[in-house]
């Protein structure tokens, strides 16, 4: 399968054969541009949002884990461009989709988004191509769903005449000693030739692959990745509230546990679950679970406990509050503390504090918040205000970016409600601190 020249265009960058075209131009896409174009390869990025394009063009990152700084060389030496044309993909070696897989409002997978970006990359499809789907989704999506709708577009057959695999990403936001290049990348073609095909361009940027024997198999791994972290983080959340009744320090339990060498994995317990992954991804799993009528037991009750959290944190507040303060909620000044889904970053998608906000605001209290990376929520009304906490009946620690003087908190504030042991120390034993 070689891969023709392009043919003649007035778009400077259709008119390069370029080694890569990844569609969506996201927090997946853009680490694996950046990560292919520093390894000599030439990267195109598509995406739909005309001011992204424009942004990555003149150097500027569109995401946090891709400074600026990195990109700039990149774009300036030729090796990385944007465009929102899909006819760039026909002179692409390879074509990666990197796309959004939202859950509907009933929880089921919408394939919407990845339906419509391959219907046009069937009409652009030639012999010689390697697609690869790397956007996360339940298994068979590669193979029942991708797979006829390139080869109904195009008039090729897959295996044949193109390549065909499903590689996940393994993006972790505001890491850096895990990144794009170093996680091990798994991928699963439709048939041997395929694996290997995303094998060899994987392997030119990325430090390790490892192979297994079909798309579905790697589609399970991502999914299996996720709902470890989704059924740990539901038993310490289930534990902290059992702890609460039992008036035992879950944090310390936690972390004596931890000293065991074997047999046990640290997770910590928190206001809910949030990002663009361990939220969602285990109810692609549930869903198709369903078609071949299995009930997936563990995740759907680790989910159940997960998405209460927030309502428990709401409760736990105006506990603090009637019984620390002398205070009802709906009277109350409460200052949410982080936003992000996680320390140091600006990623507020499926943050828990933006459910416990939103209760916060539905039960009469007057709410502010303080993130040091997000400077507004324009959906709650709401902008990031400084800290000064005595200026509040109660402040809430929802995410612990760091940078912030936990100690000083708790010495000027009149209550603290800490979600994520914070306050450490300073929070133990202090009757004005309310731990989860």
């Amino acid at each position: 399968m070689t891969a023709p020249e392009a043919s003649p265009t007035t778009d400077p960058v259709e008119a390069t054969v370029v080694d890569v075209a990844i569609v969506g131009a996201g927090y997946v896409g853009v680490p694996l541009a950046q990560v292919f174009a520093e390894a000599g390869r030439s990267v195109v990025l598509l995406d739909v949002d005309d001011e992204r394009v424009a942004q990555i063009n003149r150097g500027e990152s569109v995401i946090e884990d891709v400074p600026s700084e990195a990109l700039a060389p990149l774009v300036a030496e030729g090796r990385l461009r944007a465009t929102t044309d899909y006819d760039v993909l026909r002179g692409a070696g390879a074509i990666l989709i990197a796309l959004p897989t939202p859950l509907s409002s009933q929880r089921e997978p919408d394939l919407s988004i990845v339906r419509a970006a391959t219907r046009e990359i069937a009409t652009r499809l030639r012999p010689g191509h390697l697609v690869v789907l790397e956007s996360t989704t339940y298994p068979g999506t590669t193979r029942d769903e991708v797979l006829p709708l390139l080869e109904q577009g195009s008039g090729l057959r897959a295996g044949a005449d193109f390549h065909l695999a499903f590689s996940p990403e393994r993006v972790d936001p505001g890491r850096t000693d895990w990144t794009t290049k170093n996680v091990p990348k798994v991928v699963g073609g439709i048939d041997e030739a395929s694996t290997e095909a995303a094998a060899r361009l994987y392997g030119s940027a990325i430090d390790e692959i490892h192979r297994v024997s079909s798309p579905e198999a790697a589609e399970l791994t991502k999914l299996l990745e996720n709902i470890f972290r989704t059924v740990n983080i539901a038993l310490v959340n289930e534990l902290a509230r059992l702890c609460q009744r039992l008036d035992i320090d879950v944090w310390e339990v936690v972390e004596a546990a931890a000293t065991k060498p074997f047999g046990f994995m640290s997770f910590k317990p928190g206001p809910g679950l949030g990002g663009h992954c361990i939220p969602i991804d285990p109810f692609y799993l549930t869903w198709k679970a369903r078609e071949v009528d299995f009930q997936t037991e563990f995740i759907e009750l680790a989910g159940r406990i997960n998405r209460s959290m927030p309502y428990y944190c709401r409760s736990l507040i105006s506990q603090a509050l009637n019984h620390g303060a002398g205070k009802a909620l709906s009277a109350s000044r409460v200052l949410v503390l982080g936003v992000a889904y996680k320390p140091d970053i600006a990623d507020v998608r499926e943050s828990p504090a933006l459910k416990i906000l939103e209760l916060l605001q539905g039960a009469g209290a007057d709410v502010s918040f303080h993130d040091p990376h997000v400077a507004e929520l324009p959906e709650l009304g709401l902008r990031s205000v400084p800290i000064e906490p005595a200026a509040y009946d109660a402040v809430v620690v929802v995410t612990d970016h760091s940078g912030i003087d936990y100690a000083a908190l708790v010495e000027e504030a009149s209550l603290v409600v800490d979600f994520r042991n914070a306050t450490g120390a300073a929070g133990s034993d202090n009757p004005k601190v309310w731990k989860l």
